[in-house]
């Protein structure tokens, strides 16, 4: 049965780190949550029913095969912006044994992957540690400010990207606009936040955080080659990939297969999506869900950068 595309309503968080520019009517908003299982869909057949329940009732109609494969009847991704005005905590991510570990059966691991959507001049990001830096240093300085001497820091721009493995210590800066796609996991392990007081949903994680990190993690930045096609990849992993269509001066063609659904957020500019019998304009900062039974679609020629999440093969 085909299931026609959809959106979700956003949710919002509003963290002590975040600006206005996703939102520039509210004081602050740090994340807007995308598409995520406890999202509301607001048109279509299944409006007022949240992802989870969707996903549920449809299977693999909406998710596809390979999203079947590996999560069953949930929602594998969790996609969302954050709005940088501060630094946000240095933390790290379990692997799916170490989730189940500490946080029961069930329990996702979390991988991750930014798309620097904006960045003030020399906008940093800490991805990892310095080389020699040892394991003894490591536990030494968990939870101080000595982490800050031996992270690694790397001033990002517009149009890089990371993908952020588990056991990465981690942290974005002030100054950024960043697109993120992960596992459907919010576990966070909190390592250091910056001496911030230790309120109720900021706590550190010290115990969680020293078994699973991992010295040698890092993460290499990545820019999409403006030489390249229109369709490539600019990340893969296990979990997602993530496609940019950046200015395409033709159609861009997608076919899915029934293999996984598609969310397609537009971060620049605005742009019509096509498919069999249906047609949808995505203006910046929404997002658009295609169910795996729709089939191919494409992304028609513009002015703008659209993003395309999906589970691989």
């Amino acid at each position: 049965m085909k299931i026609d595309p959809f959106m979700l309503k956003p949710e919002y968080r509003e963290y002590v780190w975040g600006g206005n520019r996703i939102r520039p009517d509210a004081d602050r908003t740090a994340e807007a949550w995308l598409v995520y299982e406890s999202n509301t869909i607001i048109e279509g057949p299944l409006k007022g029913k949240t992802l989870f329940e969707a996903v549920e009732s449809e299977g693999e109609a909406l998710l596809g095969r390979s999203a079947v494969n590996r999560t069953g009847k949930r929602f594998p991704l969790l996609i969302k912006l954050l709005d940088c005005a501060d630094w946000l905590s240095l933390q790290v991510h379990p692997n799916n044994a170490q989730a189940e570990f500490w946080e029961g059966s069930g329990s996702f691991g979390k991988t991750e992957g930014w798309y620097i959507v904006e960045a003030e001049d020399r906008a940093q990001l800490m991805s990892g540690f310095k080389p020699g830096t040892t394991r003894d240093e490591i536990q030494g300085a968990v939870g101080t400010s000595a982490l800050l001497d031996i992270v690694e820091r790397k001033v990002v721009e517009k149009g890089n990207a990371i993908l952020i493995p588990p056991g990465t210590m981690h942290a974005l800066g002030p100054g950024l606009l960043v697109y993120e796609v992960q596992q459907t996991s919010d576990i966070t392990y909190r390592v250091y936040d910056w001496d911030r007081p230790m309120k109720a949903g900021r706590k550190l994680h010290l115990e969680q955080a020293a078994d699973v990190l991992d010295p040698n993690a890092g993460g290499d930045l990545f820019s999409l080659d403006t030489t390249q096609s229109a369709e490539e990849k600019i990340i893969t992993c296990e979990y997602f990939e993530l496609r940019v269509t950046e200015n395409n001066d033709r159609p861009v063609q997608t076919h899915s297969d029934g293999n996984s659904f598609h969310c397609l957020t537009m971060i620049e500019g605005d742009g019509m999506i096509e498919g069999k019998g249906w047609q949808r304009k995505l203006e910046r900062f929404e997002t658009l869900l295609i169910p795996a039974s729709c089939g191919s679609f494409r992304i028609q020629p513009g002015a703008h950068t659209c993003l395309d999440a999906f589970v691989p093969e």
